[in-house]
């Protein structure tokens, strides 16, 4: 991945082909994927995408582990991107926030929910 060109996005807008081949090699995907899992918690911006290539680690196709490779280029584009947590000279407050639908998809009657927590001034 050292002479690929970089991407400004994580994902692509175009839809994943379901119907490729079988990854060859699962084991690496599930490798990447769980490395990415990782750096999510200083690279916000990269968790919608990493959580939804964990949904095909059971039986990762070969589009799956291309855009996973997608990701990475991103990640080679956006290096000066992240989260930086300093040390603080008062301690830093814990805010969150949750909301729900409860049941309301009209479809299943599932519920949506979602939540956000702040820390210090973030």
């Amino acid at each position: 991945m050292t002479g690929a060109k970089p991407c400004s996005t994580p994902l692509s807008t175009s839809k994943l082909n379901h119907d490729s081949p079988l990854c060859a090699n699962a084991s690496e995907y599930r490798s990447l994927v769980g490395a990415l899992q990782y750096l999510t918690w200083t690279r916000p911006d990269l968790s919608f995408a990493v959580n939804l290539f964990c949904q095909y680690m059971h039986t990762p196709k070969l589009s799956h582990f291309q855009a996973v490779k997608r990701i990475l280029r991103y990640l080679k584009g956006s290096l000066d991107i992240g989260l930086w947590f300093s040390k603080c000279s008062t301690p830093p407050t814990l805010t969150a926030f949750s909301d729900a639908d409860w049941a309301g998809c009209a479809l299943d009657r599932r519920s949506t929910g979602g939540y956000c927590v702040y820390l210090g001034n973030l």
